[in-house]
């Protein structure tokens, strides 16, 4: 053992024979970390090298002490300022963290080690001035001085030095430090290394420097218990904070505006969130929250603007949500929602956009005729929603927007849905309305731009044709027996989809897309369609069609998939060659075994 070690061992049981060992100078140890404290500095033994003992770490070629962990020790006493621990110059970690060395001042001595990576002095009962000389210690990666007893303070002075200086670092952690008399804006040069950032109740004041969120590595800020009561806007959305960001924002009493988007921090939605009374706008889109919707959202009673959609939240949506009167917006899409709407959602009468869409709901909609004077949109769509569609849909003058496809609706469409002038996208397919509907009424909505009708038990008339500026039409198994005359004035119609009915093609010189799959179209396809400028897709797969597919412009771009099902047809596009070219047949469509002129132009 050389001499340099047995003078490191000499310097330790001297700084160990300055306290004396007591359990409850490390009580909070068990408390708050939850580890077992124990006095370490008794596992020395007589004789034996202190490379041995407990919490000590050697350089195996020198035997100088590197590495010190006397945290949780039972060490009680004052710090003596020369006391020899600072005679070990290699230290490159050291941790005294909760110890009690009654109420001593931290010496400026610790700035002699100059090899430091780790300093751990938090909760030892440390008072007074952070020394200047910590910020000396340019190699730290980790510095904890976080106090419990919040009677230690840094000056403006020591603090910039520690922020220029400790460019390495990368966990801060100054807890319960008094900040008050230094500006929040001296944190606006921290390390480009930092992950963690911690100051709780350092009574810091005065606006925080925003471009710490610009921190690329940065996964944990803790700022609660200061004293930012006027901020009212923070934005940290798509972030990826740690959890215990949530927990920094229950003293933001002033805060209006919140959006923590796309963070995956959190294990549900934070009380700390929902007791923040003056918010008006909460946007948690796509943050991966675990479990439900608590009843305290309904404390944010100032809240317009609500966006919980695409975050993994299950559970009822509980009855306390109708408490937020003054909500324009409120979207809980994309989650695992269940069981029924309350009653308690016709409170919402100020609601603009309601989207509760792909979720698990069931049931009947809440209804009442004047339930929503002020929607705007409609998205329930992708639900178990059944029972007769709600009757406020059709008394929202302000109306553009609904979508209820994919659910459990039936009964009729009412005549008064004819009355939503400014109406523009309508979807109700794939659900069980069943009656009668002539398609010309349609004509009355001057606005509608997108419609689908598709797969209900719907019988669909036309006997007119329309002046309406559709430019989607989705009516694919609708029982249409006929090429609707409605379609035969629609001048701007770009995507038509009547797969799975008995149909006729007119003259739609605007059209973009156009399905007729599973129909029982056969003959041939006409070669007009090659006449329409805009085509870019085609479908008219699982038909009867035979004979050469028509070649040039945008035909030579339809791949195998859009004639797959006719076995007849041939050309270059089924890969497929072309025995005979003979006139092109009559384009017939089977009805009853009867058949009937296909006209296309």
């Amino acid at each position: 053992f050389s001499s340099s070690g047995s003078h490191s061992c000499t310097s330790l049981i001297q700084f160990k024979d300055s306290f004396s060992i007591t359990e409850d100078a490390s009580f909070s140890c068990d408390r708050i970390t939850g580890l077992k404290s124990y006095p370490k500095t008794n596992s020395r033994k007589q004789g034996t090298a202190c490379c041995l003992w407990d919490g000590v770490t050697c350089d195996q070629i020198n035997a100088h002490v590197i590495a010190l962990d006397l945290s949780c020790s039972w060490l009680y006493g004052n710090f003596p300022c020369n006391t020899t621990l600072f005679l070990l110059p290699h230290l490159q970690k050291l941790n005294l963290a909760f110890n009690d060395f009654n109420l001593s001042k931290i010496p400026s001595e610790f700035g002699r080690f100059e090899s430091l990576v780790y300093l751990n002095l938090s909760h030892t009962s440390f008072v007074g001035e952070v020394p200047s000389q910590v910020s000396h210690l340019s190699k730290l990666v980790s510095l904890d001085l976080s106090s419990w007893i919040y009677d230690s303070a840094i000056d403006k002075h020591a603090l910039e030095g520690l922020v220029q200086n400790l460019t390495e670092v990368r966990l801060l952690f100054l807890d319960g430090i008094n900040m008050s008399s230094t500006n929040p804006h001296v944190f606006m040069n921290l390390s480009s290394s930092l992950r963690s950032l911690s100051l709780d109740f350092c009574d810091l004041q005065g606006k925080f420097p925003k471009n710490i969120f610009d921190l690329p590595n940065l996964n944990l800020l803790d700022l609660k218990f200061n004293r930012s009561n006027n901020l009212e806007h923070l934005d940290l959305s798509w972030m990826s904070f740690s959890t215990k960001l949530i927990d920094s924002v229950d003293n933001l009493q002033a805060l209006k505006y919140l959006d923590l988007s796309g963070n995956s921090f959190f294990q549900e939605l934070s009380v700390s969130i929902t007791n923040l009374s003056s918010l008006e706008y909460l946007s948690i889109r796509g943050a991966n929250i675990c479990g439900g919707l608590p009843d305290s959202i309904g404390n944010l009673v100032s809240l317009k603007f609500l966006d919980l959609s695409i975050s993994n939240l299950s559970g009822p949506v509980p009855r306390s949500l109708g408490n937020l009167l003054q909500l324009t917006h409120l979207d809980l899409g994309w989650n695992k929602l269940s069981g029924q709407i309350p009653l308690s959602i016709l409170n919402l009468t100020q609601l603009e956009y309601l989207g509760i869409a792909t979720n698990s709901l069931e049931g009947s909609i809440p209804d009442e005729v004047t339930a929503f004077p002020s929607l705007i949109t409609s998205r329930l769509y992708d639900n178990l929603l059944n029972g007769t569609l709600p009757s406020w849909l059709y008394t929202a003058p302000s109306l553009k927007i609904i979508n209820l496809s994919q659910n459990q609706f039936n009964g009729p469409l009412p005549s008064s849905i004819f009355q939503l002038l400014n109406l523009t996208h309508l979807f109700l397919s794939s659900n069980n309305l069943s009656g009668v509907m002539e398609l010309s009424m349609f004509s009355s909505l001057p606005n509608l731009k997108y419609l689908d009708l598709s797969y209900n038990s719907l019988s669909l008339t036309s006997n007119s044709t329309s002046s309406v500026n559709l430019t989607s039409l989705f009516l694919s198994s609708c029982n249409l027996s006929e090429f609707p005359q409605f379609l035969k004035g629609l001048k701007s119609l770009e995507s038509l989809d009547l797969s799975y009915n008995r149909i006729e093609v007119g003259n739609l010189t605007s059209l973009e897309w156009l399905d007729l799959s599973s129909n029982r179209l056969s003959g041939t396809i006409p070669n007009k369609l090659a006449d329409l400028p805009f085509l870019s897709s085609l479908n008219v797969s699982e038909n009867q069609l035979h004979g050469q597919i028509t070649q040039g412009k945008q035909f030579n771009t339809f791949g195998n998939d859009s004639y797959e099902g006719n076995k007849g047809l041939c050309g270059f596009s089924v890969s497929k060659g072309c025995k005979i070219i003979e006139p092109a047949p009559p384009n017939v469509l089977e009805k009853n075994g009867s058949k009937s002129n296909i006209a296309f132009g």
